[in-house]
């Protein structure tokens, strides 16, 4: 658009139904030093805090009104906004999330509110063990970067109305932003909607901040103490970024290993054959600049120690096997089953196509995806195996009990522990 807005739109005129996803560059990872959980209180408060003509209040009885849906977030990455409302209330409910986006108000019993609503989620993780464990693995991933820096109860407490304001300011800009419009409109009505809204958008950029990616480096074991029967282990690697060629074979790679289900290594190892874990399994993660791959599980206390060998182990075992060709077909064809499903309406594959635009990919990306994950041979996926499963820059993570902490430590040597730094 004109004033740098990047708009997708893709047509669906089955039902006279209206999608409008917005996504803009922002995120935690912006969050000042000492103020951490600005980015997603401004989101939150961006919701709830009215506009130059609406109360918070008033916002949510007129999309009550129309039966529309608003919702906004921000996590790591970028802020996300998603509007869903009629074709006959369109412009009711693009003038509300215009007014919102353009002109918030950040009423201060708002901002009040939210603080003391995060504050409250804060208190709240300790009494939940995994989300615990997978937020400190996260800060030790990240350690000594701006992702690694987690919102804490006093971080929050320090959090003003002005701090929102000055945040908004800084990233909500058109030429930051980037929309998509589904449904029952045109692509020419998209076009003339969003320019009669946000066309008068201010124009300048005030800052735009490139956050550097995660250097791989040494890893080691960390151990938090927390008094359960349980423990949750977390084995942690840096990996390809999304753009990089490596990613298909470690797609291939992560759902041998783990996300495949009761076929996987991991999960048939340790969880069928020998039963030693309540869930186990792998997931990997790829950003635009870097990606993240994690193996975990949840096992009693006495079989901690045999667990994170047995992840090791089967690490250990792509690196310097070979994969058969049933498992390196069966992995395929699963992937590129459940890619299919991922565009089952036209604000997925609109949503998907920008997000690859805001992540750097090719333009055919999604139309070579499932080409170039057929083409993956055995040896690429021990490759790629090799030169990212280092053992010695692996993260390890393990929540559990003193007992499960003397154990580690009598097998596996070194291990440092940490706090929940909450």
């Amino acid at each position: 658009m004109e004033n740098g807005i990047i708009l997708y739109s893709l047509e669906e005129h089955e039902i006279p139904l209206i999608n409008i996803s917005v996504v803009v560059k922002t995120g935690s990872v912006h969050d000042p030093i000492g103020k951490e959980g600005l980015a997603e209180l401004t989101g939150d408060v961006l919701r709830t805090g009215g506009t130059r003509f609406l109360s918070g209040n008033a916002v949510d009885e007129t999309l009550e009104f129309f039966a529309g849906t608003l919702s906004i977030s921000v996590n790591r990455d970028y802020a996300s906004v998603n509007l869903s409302i009629l074709k006959k209330d369109l412009d009711k409910g693009l003038n509300v999330l215009s007014e919102i986006l353009q002109h918030p108000a950040f009423e201060e019993e708002k901002c009040k509110l939210a603080n003391a609503l995060k504050i409250a989620e804060l208190r709240r993780i300790n009494d939940d063990p995994q989300k615990l464990a997978f937020r400190e693995f996260n800060r030790i991933m990240y350690q000594n970067t701006p992702r690694g820096r987690l919102p804490t109860i006093s971080s929050v407490e320090k959090i003003q109305r002005d701090d929102l304001v000055k945040f908004y300011k800084r990233f909500f800009s058109p030429k930051n932003t980037m929309m998509t419009v589904t449904g029952d409109i045109t692509s020419n009505e998209a076009i003339s909607k969003i320019n009669q809204y946000f066309g008068i958008w201010n124009k300048t950029l005030n800052e735009t901040v490139v956050i550097p990616a995660p250097e791989r480096n040494k890893g080691r074991i960390f151990f938090l103490s927390k008094e359960m029967p349980q423990s949750i282990v977390i084995h942690g690697y840096f990996a390809p970024a999304k753009p990089d060629t490596d990613s298909y074979a470690f797609e291939i790679l992560d759902f041998i290993i783990g996300s495949g289900g009761f076929r996987s290594r991991i999960f048939h190892n340790i969880r069928s054959s020998l039963g030693i874990a309540y869930t186990a399994g792998s997931f990997y993660k790829a950003k635009s600049d870097h990606g993240i791959f994690v193996a975990y599980a949840i096992t009693g206390s006495e079989t901690t120690s045999t667990v994170l060998s047995l992840i090791q182990s089967i690490i250990g075992n792509v690196k310097n096997s070979q994969i058969s060709q049933n498992e390196l077909d069966w992995s395929k064809n699963a992937i590129n089953n459940s890619f299919i499903f991922s565009f089952l309406s036209a604000d997925q594959i609109a949503q998907q196509q920008m997000m690859n635009e805001y992540n750097k990919l090719p333009e055919d990306y999604l139309l070579t995806f499932r080409e170039k994950i057929k083409k993956v041979h055995a040896d690429q996926v021990r490759s790629v195996a090799n030169r990212y499963l280092s053992f010695d820059e692996a993260n390890i993570l393990v929540v559990g009990n003193e007992k499960v902490y003397d154990s580690l430590k009598s097998k596996f040597g070194d291990i440092q522990k940490i706090g929940d730094r909450l």
